[in-house]
């Protein structure tokens, strides 16, 4: 079944937050601090409170006592600092707001802007986690002196023995390079005040209305039944449109202040800057094994960088890197620390993976390592060192627990779509004739489906299906997806079922879409009340068919009696039945819908293999992926289309940071990329081919047996892509590179000397 939502945005009718007008909106515009840290010595805002069209100019001080922005997933014992809506007294990053400006319309509130006098002091930063954990560092925020907001570990068995008695051991160290979301439509919101109500109404680009919903009730001191948040069309979130961010309660704050509609958009630049960052961390790890290549134990310490005012995703990068790190493979015996360092930089959060991408790198590239260490071919050391599939659900040492997965059989397949083995006598055969060629070998793990959701479903009398989620689409394909699984439960057809997501006026409370959760979750409650539905249906069609309800089945649109072709009766009939509420069975009420809330038992664990061909141009150092196969298993696939959709989408992301992303700060946290002209992300043409298969080893954690698989392309691609480069470049010396891999990295690696 193809998307039912492109059309509207392929015609050019979606209506994304810059396209809404409220009349008599003003305009908000902010002025950031060009400093990474430094004191405000003096702020006049006389000259722009004059300026023509200017309404008002607000400060920390007008601001009073706003309460903090609620964040998420917290790990015991971190350290939070104060989350001003505007700067008082210090900036500790580049790019926070120290006054804000409304106008009567853009152009005026940026000359306000320009008007304002800001004199600031600047201080010494620090933007790299070593840096700021080393004695003498700048402290960064009151709360810490030693800069670590939150640590996390994880220890199981007896690592130290594990070490002590192995016969191998092996130790890298990698940095992963900050990454921005860059989603195609920047961060915005507009907010309107009703007074007569006193019921605010904010529309925003976000992933997750009802949680921006309760932060605003909470912060404003509003009853949450008059907070409304609406998400028009999303242009793309990839985690870093969670929030709250401080915009949004700012225009919420100003719009109930001045008793006007407020807007603000924010311009590439600033979204650049100001929008959560994902990645940076650097980790060391360790391998220890037997004799036989079998891993015995895992070591690994996580530096995280977070920012100086931590973004509301916080918690899930530096907690998935160390959880998710055994990834695949069957390792007893860990000792893994995380580390979320507080550093004068952008705030670093969710981002297409969360720690999951990180986690796979590191091991990935520890166990090609072990390989090239004990002179094992990368696949067999794998093999030996797989969960096997009997002992799923499998707990892992870092207390895990994988529903359901056969990581062999899945690796196996797709060594066999690549025929690995004819890869690699192709190699030696073209190594032979000087060219530069390289094969790799990763397998991840993904896992999803955390927490809970919500699901409507409610046949009208005209026996149309009206199903509403707590889930909020931007580019998933719920309105398809979400359809195709009521129509199969109701004996419906997609095109009879209408589904709506974004308002928290329009849908039962619920959480949101990130994390590759929707299916899982919200799909599973959407399940659960179609079949309330039906049943309910089934029992009054019963009644209407003069038939015992174990013998009505939902067919074609309808209901029929088993063994009686032609008895049948319409949804139309049933509904018209249900809603009219005379003569209908003892104790059973008017009409005809269910809301149902799904919570898992436990998360869902997607896994998957790849095997890479790589060719490397020796005089520019330019890569050339010859053949990308890769085979994932998300468990039950509802609509194939959608699924490959989404495993492309995340390679070009994945391939994005492989090859070329990198968001360069200097030793203080200003932000050196701050423009596309400077921070590249992959065009059409970049992203390469893949050989995309799939495998379905279904879940027990939910009734489709879905898993999720929005983020397997940026968990994937990086450690098989850096494994192929690597192996062809294991010749000339190399035994690891950090991404991205530009050709000038490459080609200093082709000389030993590093063309130093």
């Amino acid at each position: 079944m193809l998307r039912r939502e492109d059309r509207t945005l392929l015609t050019g009718r979606g209506r994304f937050v810059d396209d809404l007008a409220a009349t008599g909106a003003l305009h908000l515009l902010l002025a950031r601090s060009p400093h990474a840290h430094a004191r405000i010595r003096s702020l006049d805002t006389g000259a722009a409170q004059r300026a023509p069209g200017v309404v008002a100019v607000v400060t920390a001080e007008d601001l009073g006592a706003i309460g903090p922005v609620p964040l998420m997933r917290l790990a015991p014992g971190t350290l939070v600092p104060e989350y001003p809506l505007l700067a008082a007294g210090v900036v500790r990053a580049q790019g926070v707001s120290v006054a804000a400006v409304v106008a009567e319309s853009t152009y005026a509130a940026a000359d306000g802007v320009d008007r304002l006098a800001v004199e600031y002091e600047p201080l010494d930063g620090v933007s790299d986690p070593d840096g700021a954990l080393a004695p003498g560092a700048p402290q960064v925020v009151p709360v810490s002196r030693d800069n670590r907001a939150l640590t996390v570990a994880w220890r199981h068995g007896d690592p130290d023995r594990a070490f002590r008695d192995a016969a191998h051991r092996v130790s890298l160290t990698v940095q992963q390079q900050r990454l921005c979301g860059v989603p195609m439509e920047p961060r915005g919101a507009l907010a309107r005040w009703d007074p007569d109500t006193g019921e605010l109404t904010v529309w925003t680009s976000t992933q997750a209305p009802f949680r921006i919903r309760s932060s605003l009730a909470r912060m404003l001191g509003l009853d949450e039944a008059r907070v409304r948040v609406i998400a028009p069309d999303v242009g793309g979130g990839f985690g870093v449109k969670g929030g709250p961010y401080r915009e949004e309660v700012l225009v919420a704050w100003l719009a109930r202040r001045l008793g006007r509609p407020v807007k603000w958009m924010s311009t590439r630049s600033e979204d650049l800057l100001t929008t959560n960052h994902g990645r940076g961390g650097k980790s060391t790890g360790e391998l220890a094994l037997d004799a036989d290549g079998r891993i015995t134990g895992l070591r690994a310490r996580i530096r995280q960088p977070l920012g100086s005012s931590l973004a509301v995703t916080v918690g899930g990068t530096p907690q998935n890197h160390g959880r998710c790190l055994p990834g695949s493979y069957l390792v007893e015996h860990v000792d893994i620390e995380s580390v979320g360092v507080f550093t004068t930089t952008p705030p670093v959060g969710a981002y297409r993976g969360a720690g999951r991408p990180e986690a796979a790198f590191l091991i990935e590239r520890l166990v090609d390592e072990a390989a090239r260490s004990l002179r094992v071919d990368p696949v067999e050391l794998r093999r030996r060192n797989l969960i096997p599939k009997e002992r799923f659900p499998f707990k892992t040492a870092t207390g895990q627990v994988y529903d359901s997965g056969d990581y062999a059989e899945l690796l196996d397949r797709t060594l066999a779509l690549a025929d690995y083995a004819g890869l690699r006598r192709a190699q030696a055969a073209r190594r032979a004739r000087g060219e530069v060629v390289g094969v790799g070998v990763a397998t991840y793990v993904e896992p999803s489906g955390l927490g809970w959701e919500s699901g409507q479903v409610r046949v009208e009398q005209t026996g149309a299906v009206l199903a509403v989620t707590g889930s909020s689409a931007h580019g998933q394909g719920h309105e398809t997806t979400f359809a195709q699984i009521i129509a199969d439960e109701l004996g419906v057809t997609p095109e009879a079922v209408t589904v709506r997501h974004g308002d928290t006026h329009g849908a039962p409370q619920g959480i949101g879409t990130f994390g590759s959760r929707s299916t899982a979750l919200g799909g599973s409650a959407l399940v659960l009340a179609a079949r309330d539905v039906r049943e309910k249906a089934r029992a009054l069609a019963a009644g209407l068919l003069e038939a015992a309800p174990q013998d009505v089945v939902a067919v074609n649109g309808g209901f029929g009696v088993v063994g009686a072709p032609g008895r049948r009766v319409t949804w139309a009939r049933v509904a018209e039945f249900a809603y009219r509420g005379q003569g209908l069975p003892a104790g059973t009420e008017p009409g005809l819908e269910a809301t149902r809330f799904f919570s898992a038992e436990g998360e869902v664990w997607s896994a998957g293999a790849f095997v890479v061909s790589v060719r490397i141009d020796r005089d520019t150092g330019t890569v050339t992926p010859e053949r990308i196969v890769w085979l994932d298993d998300a468990g039950t696939i509802v609509n194939p289309l959608l699924a490959d959709g989404q495993l492309e989408g995340s390679l070009a992301q994945g391939w994005g940071q492989v090859m070329m992303e990198d968001a360069v700060l200097d030793r203080d946290g200003h932000l050196l990329s701050g423009t596309l002209m400077d921070y590249a992300i992959p065009r059409a043409d970049d992203v390469p081919h893949a050989e995309i298969g799939h495998a379905h080893t279904p879940s027990p954690n939910n009734p489709l047996g879905v898993k999720g698989i929005g983020e397997a392309g940026t968990i994937g691609i990086p450690p098989v892509m850096v494994n192929a480069v690597v192996d062809a470049l294991a010749p000339f010396g190399a035994t690891h590179l950090n991404m991205p891999l530009t050709p000038e990295k490459i080609w200093r690696a082709l000389s030993p000397r590093g063309r130093g």
